[in-house]
């Protein structure tokens, strides 16, 4: 009996049993349809009958690409970026890149190390979801000389090229909804106002809608916290102490934490409290009543990302800096 500790299977091996050259059997690999029918029925006989398996690390020193791609992620299980990461993914399959997911937990220190963990894989590209560019990110960023894009996140110094919606004034339509049900007291829930994303462009939206309507900012209505599901539940008791009669919320996840809190303490949505979400996620439709949110594309800013890498990744020159993707929103039983 054979030991399995035999030898690996090469492109050399496949050749010498199928009568060929390396060049016809890499041609057959690769899908190249220079092969005559016979030829390529050996090849591949011999390929089935060996289980070769082209070396994707081999290929990628011979042509200096790897064909693969990093995905930073801040949270895998966050619904908003699963539903990023699905975009990239099949436009990724679509151009033969293969994708490597790195989870950071949105910790800066993480993200680094993931960072210079995918580089030594020797990526073509990265893909970015995280909220908070660092300078000590931006700088492991122009010295890694690697194409990278932003999904859904905003560069504030537009260096980083990005793909998202325009934040400030889909943040400042969800609050007009609310304010012309009458509300006044309306808390702005998000994660780390750190985040540019919340604290430059969502709380700008928040504050512009106030001014133009005569309402005074009340820095008692902000509410920074992170972006779990537990984090809203246990908001409520806060925000009753505010004297908040609606709520806009910067995370679906977060947004159903606190529709559920203020249920369980006996508050009637939408009639006595009011809240708005930021996703549109499948999370806004599962829970009662259903979340009003805004409405943006995102398994399309994961796509066009990905199609944005890949321009940049082939050195096609652009001048963009930044896509921005349409937003809406949409009315459902959270909201009047």
């Amino acid at each position: 009996m054979e030991s399995r500790e035999e030898k690996a299977v090469t492109i050399s091996t496949v050749a010498k049993e199928a009568g060929v050259s390396m060049a016809t059997v890499s041609r057959v690999v690769n899908g190249n349809p220079n092969v005559k029918p016979a030829t390529r029925k050996k090849v591949l006989e011999v390929i089935d009958r060996l289980d070769y398996r082209p070396n994707a690390v081999a290929q990628g020193l011979a042509s200096k690409k790897t064909t693969t791609v990093g995905v930073i992620i801040p949270d895998v299980t966050n619904v908003y970026f699963s539903s990023l990461a699905r975009g990239i993914d099949d436009v990724a399959t679509m151009y033969k890149y293969n994708i490597i997911l790195a989870n950071s937990d949105g910790n800066h220190q993480k993200e680094i190390q993931v960072l210079n963990t995918l580089l030594a894989k020797q990526v073509d590209g990265i893909i970015f979801m995280g909220h908070n560019l660092t300078d000590e990110l931006r700088a492991q960023f122009k010295r890694a000389k690697t194409p990278i894009v932003l999904a859904g996140s905003v560069d504030q110094k537009g260096e980083v090229e990005s793909v998202h919606i325009d934040y400030v004034k889909a943040v400042a339509s969800a609050v007009t909804n609310l304010i012309n049900h009458g509300n006044q007291r309306i808390a702005f829930v998000s994660g780390p106002l750190s985040d540019p994303i919340n604290g430059e462009y969502r709380l700008k939206g928040y504050k512009d809608v106030l001014a133009e309507n005569g309402i005074e900012f009340d820095p008692n209505l902000v509410f920074e916290t992170d972006y779990r599901y537990r984090s809203g539940e246990v908001l409520w008791p806060a925000l009753a102490s505010a004297q908040a009669t609606a709520a806009f919320v910067a995370d679906d996840e977060l947004a159903a934490g606190v529709l559920n809190g203020a249920r369980d303490a006996g508050v009637k949505i939408p009639e006595e409290f009011e809240v708005v979400t930021s996703n549109n996620s499948k999370l806004t439709e599962i829970v009662r009543p259903q979340l009003s949110s805004i409405t943006q594309p995102l398994y399309d800013i994961g796509a066009v990302s990905m199609r944005f890498l890949t321009k940049m990744m082939n050195k096609e020159e652009s001048t963009q800096k930044t896509i921005d993707l349409p937003y809406g929103f949409i009315k459902r039983g959270s909201s009047k």
